[in-house]
């Protein structure tokens, strides 16, 4: 029996706990983590219990210098995301980010160069769409046809802030790129792969700062309207949560098609039913809900089968990109609506 080339991976960057999901869906496909490393003290000792197998390395340096090293995860500061990649792939390393991927169109400008010389894979780990499991099976139906060609999606990605939780990185907007670069970014991904659209534009966009003056950088309200050749797409988030719900975000997506409609309650379902992963669907003969909770993710598998086949399985390089530009651009030309807290 022959076996797949086991991919080695290390990690650099922990800033945001999203690379723990990064690492553990590499795992789950039977990747080797090697090694990480983080320039922040505070952040190690957590990180190195739960992934014991991976060593601590002295620098980014030497594992980007380990020839062994075939992979590269990163979820650390996102301005400085960009900038690694371009690192990893001139040393003849894939990279997978987590998003954003980028927090400005310059950065993005760097890396669709870099990547086409290198031919090295740029990932961003989506997770909104790729490791919520009634997102992957929403997917497939519509690929079966269930609700005939889709015209629109509509987004809703409303986070808890929690400030004691948040480093002082995360009210900067030069360094989290803003709501629509950062949070939004899922959102867009998800208008493209539902949509099947491989171009789109970005139709007008807004952003506030409503309710946290004492952080004049932070956006904590933004939405935006996409258009393609395919259909359109509305976008909303925040970070407006509140303590009662008792989960992080009640992120919600409604997918419209000719012949019926989703509806995915992604986390939380309002109705009672328990945990996450529920998705309705509706269309000629009725009403249909669908329990997603031990539904296949494919995604790490599929990228390790990428590193070692060089292709395109796991996200279209194309669609990375161009979801990462929408959102860049929904940024850059947002309408500000400044503060508009009422005492």
């Amino acid at each position: 029996m022959s076996h797949s080339p086991i991919v080695r991976f290390s990690a650099i960057g922990i800033n945001h706990n999203h690379i723990y999901g990064q690492a553990r869906l590499l795992l789950r496909a039977g990747a080797e983590f090697v090694s990480f490393y983080a320039p922040e003290p505070d952040l190690i000792p957590e990180f190195a219990q739960a992934f014991p197998q991976a060593r601590l390395a002295s620098s980014a340096r030497e594992i980007l210098e380990d020839g062994s090293i075939q992979l590269v995860i990163c979820a650390g500061i996102p301005c400085e995301r960009a900038p690694l990649g371009v690192q990893v792939m001139r040393h003849g390393k894939d990279f997978m980010s987590d998003k954003p991927g980028f927090t400005t169109l310059d950065q993005l400008v760097e890396v669709r160069r870099v990547q086409a010389e290198t031919q090295r894979i740029y990932s961003i780990c989506f997770s909104e769409r790729l490791e919520v499991r009634a997102a992957v099976q929403a997917g497939e139906l519509i690929q079966a046809g269930a609700i005939g060609k889709v015209v629109q999606t509509v987004g809703l990605g409303p986070h808890r802030i929690h400030p004691p939780a948040r480093p002082d990185w995360f009210y900067q907007r030069a360094k989290c790129g803003g709501i629509l670069a950062d949070v939004a970014s899922h959102q867009v991904d998800q208008f493209l792969f539902y949509t099947g659209s491989t171009q789109a534009e970005v139709v007008a966009s807004q952003v506030g700062n409503f309710d946290h003056p004492q952080f004049p950088e932070l956006e904590d309200f933004g939405d935006l309207i996409l258009r393609s050749d395919h259909g359109t797409g509305y976008v909303r988030v925040d970070w407006f949560t509140p303590p009662g719900l008792g989960m992080w975000g009640d992120g919600r997506l409604t997918i419209i098609g000719t012949e019926g409609y989703i509806e995915l309650r992604k986390y939380i379902d309002l109705a009672g039913r328990a945990g996450g992963d529920h998705l309705f669907l509706v269309d000629q003969k009725g009403i249909r809900y669908f329990d997603c909770s031990q539904h296949d993710l494919p995604y790490g598998r599929q990228l390790i089968a990428d590193v070692v086949n060089r292709t395109e399985t796991a996200m279209p390089q194309a669609h990375c990109f161009l979801s990462s530009q929408l959102a860049l651009e929904a940024e850059a030309k947002a309408q500000r609506l400044g503060y508009l807290r009422r005492d």
